[in-house]
């Protein structure tokens, strides 16, 4: 009994015993640029383009890329929005007053409106997941960029891929990675 009280007080101050690393900062560098990015897309990316020790600055190029994504969602999201609420009007119109309303819409019946509103309520939806789609990826983006940012990527690293021939039915890839 006594030996094992011995090794849970051993253990309990081994794990006592581990140095505390203090943090420059509070908030660590990822997180920070997350937030960048969720409170104004592509602004993560532009912070790890400037803040970047080695390597080019190359994360520019994606903030044109991100609004235009969510532009596109965004039109889309509009239109769907739009014509699924006109075909909503068009059929209440249809079932109170037993006539079309839009003149776009009267070479449909109301089972054919009543699909088409269906429809295009997917489509607003699927609009909808786009968007927050690109948002999201965005923001993962810029997060993970930044754990990258103090990354060594120097000449000094290689790797060579070669075919090789194991018989005459075989063959494979020859991998030689090199680090000086």
């Amino acid at each position: 009994m006594s030996r094992i009280l011995f090794l849970f007080v051993f253990v309990s101050f081994h794990s006592w015993s581990q140095p505390i690393i203090k943090k420059d900062s509070i908030f660590p560098e990822y997180k920070k640029v997350m937030l960048y990015s969720a409170v104004l897309p592509g602004s993560g990316q532009i912070y790890n383009s400037i803040h970047r020790e080695n390597g080019p600055k190359h994360a520019y190029w994606k903030v044109p890329i991100i609004y235009a994504a969510l532009g596109t969602a965004g039109y889309f999201l509009t239109v769907n929005n739009q014509t699924q609420k006109s075909l909503k009007t068009e059929y209440q119109y249809r079932m109170v007053n037993g006539s079309n309303l839009d003149p776009k819409w009267a070479i449909y019946d109301d089972a054919a409106v009543l699909s088409l509103y269906q429809s295009y309520l997917n489509k607003r939806d699927m609009s909808i997941l786009g968007c927050a789609a690109v948002y999201f990826i965005q923001i993962a983006e810029a997060g993970v960029e930044a754990h990258f940012l103090h990354f060594d990527v120097s000449d000094k690293l290689s790797i060579q891929a070669n075919p090789t021939f194991f018989g005459p039915t075989s063959a494979g890839i020859h991998l030689k990675f090199q680090f000086h």
